[in-house]
């Protein structure tokens, strides 16, 4: 049996499309979407907790400075290809803005979540994984060494 995007596109009869035709919005809007469902997945399978403390710690991951800090771990591992989408995505402009963000923090995080999109819409999870995976890994260092007063061991 199938699983994932590909049952997906044989239930709903979707037909492959050129990912290079789709605005660099779209894919942020469907990368939006799937970050935010491993960032839960993530945190709901490292043990039960009150959903409170789940959705903080997930609005913490998600939210745009913490995508923008990602991208910058991340973007010396980006191939050609994955470079390219990041730039459409961080160049796109958006009619909104986060409220809570600085504009060059929307912008990398809109980058970020294109590129989510791109990966997830071509089929390429493991590589999509060990992004998010390089990227929260970062993010946890930063916060163990804020929880130890800001020093790094």
């Amino acid at each position: 049996m199938e699983t994932g995007l590909k049952k997906i596109k044989e239930m709903f009869q979707l037909e492959d499309r050129d990912l290079r035709t789709y605005s660099p919005l779209t894919l942020a809007y469907i990368g939006d979407g799937i970050y935010e469902l491993v960032v839960r997945t993530v945190l709901v399978k490292r043990g039960n907790c009150p959903v409170n403390r789940l959705h903080k710690q997930a609005s913490g991951l998600v939210k745009a400075s913490a995508q923008s800090a990602m991208m910058e771990i991340l973007e010396p591992m980006l191939t050609e290809e994955e470079a390219g989408v990041y730039r459409r995505g961080r160049n796109a402009h958006s009619p909104t803005m986060a409220k809570h963000a600085t504009m060059s923090d929307y912008r990398r995080a809109t980058g970020f979540e294109a590129l989510m999109g791109y990966l997830y819409l071509k089929e390429e999870f493991e590589r999509m994984i060990e992004l998010i995976h390089a990227g929260l890994a970062m993010q946890e260092e930063a916060l163990s060494g804020k929880n130890r007063g800001g020093k790094h061991e």
